[in-house]
């Protein structure tokens, strides 16, 4: 059996009550949600080749309706939906969550039920943006979620976690909470290592050998960074 996580509730109210917000996407395939930042054609088809199903987080449908993709659903407060683009979609498709407590990629995120979601148009642009989708990757473990970027993906860990990359491949950890673990297959092993925001870190690692990386923490809040080519192998590890 799959090592579980019992997470405690140590978040706002705010927080806490968002995470009984109704799942308004239930797919039992791969989702690709389509946020507002940057992200080109190409980034949108290789994610749309691993999770078919399309969902926007606000002004992500606009990129969507420019590609041709209407999406499934439309998720977010819609205060940078333009006009234009909210007229271009049927009416049941746009699910408004008003509260302004959480950003838009976490109202989507909360609100999509799959076994994995790609994120794109997450990723560059602005740096508070991308900071702020950080906290959320970390805040949601439940949600297994990869964020698509120019040269990397970005994704929480898991309890476990085994990824087969080429020798030498970067293979980069930060935590978002104080967690500890332990690995194999990394030039600079982790065990004995106490991770935690403004202290210890785990960048610019390397896969040693030829054999998959194993990783287990024994609690959320690390973010896995690997090169964007890594993602058909990531997509398998983590189910979808």
């Amino acid at each position: 059996m799959a090592k579980l996580w019992s997470i405690p509730c140590m978040m706002p109210e705010a927080d806490r009550s968002s995470i009984l917000s109704p799942v308004l996407v239930d797919s039992a395939e791969p989702v690709t949600l389509l946020g507002g930042g940057e992200a080109s054609p190409a980034d949108v088809e290789e994610a749309l080749s691993h999770a078919p199903l399309l969902v926007a987080a606000d002004s992500g449908a606009a990129l969507a309706l420019d590609l041709g993709h209407l999406p499934e659903a439309v998720i977010g407060d819609m205060d940078s939906l333009p006009e234009a683009v909210r007229a271009a979609l049927p009416a049941a498709r746009i699910h408004r969550i008003a509260e302004q407590e959480s950003t838009d990629f976490d109202k989507a995120l909360r609100s999509v039920r799959a076994p994995l979601v790609l994120g794109v148009g997450f990723l560059g642009r602005r740096l508070d943006h991308q900071l702020a989708n950080f906290n959320v990757l970390s805040r949601r473990p439940e949600r297994r979620c990869v964020l698509l970027g120019a040269r990397d993906l970005v994704f929480a860990a898991p309890p476990s976690l085994a990824l087969a990359l080429p020798v030498g491949s970067r293979f980069s950890l930060f935590p978002m909470a104080p967690v500890t673990g332990r690995s194999q297959g990394l030039v600079w092993p982790i065990e004995g290592l106490s991770f935690a925001p403004g202290a210890t870190i785990g960048t610019s690692n390397q896969v040693a050998d030829a054999g998959p990386v194993r990783l287990a923490f024994d609690a959320p809040g690390m973010l896995v960074i690997v090169p964007r080519t890594a993602l058909p192998v990531v997509v398998a590890a983590l189910g979808g």
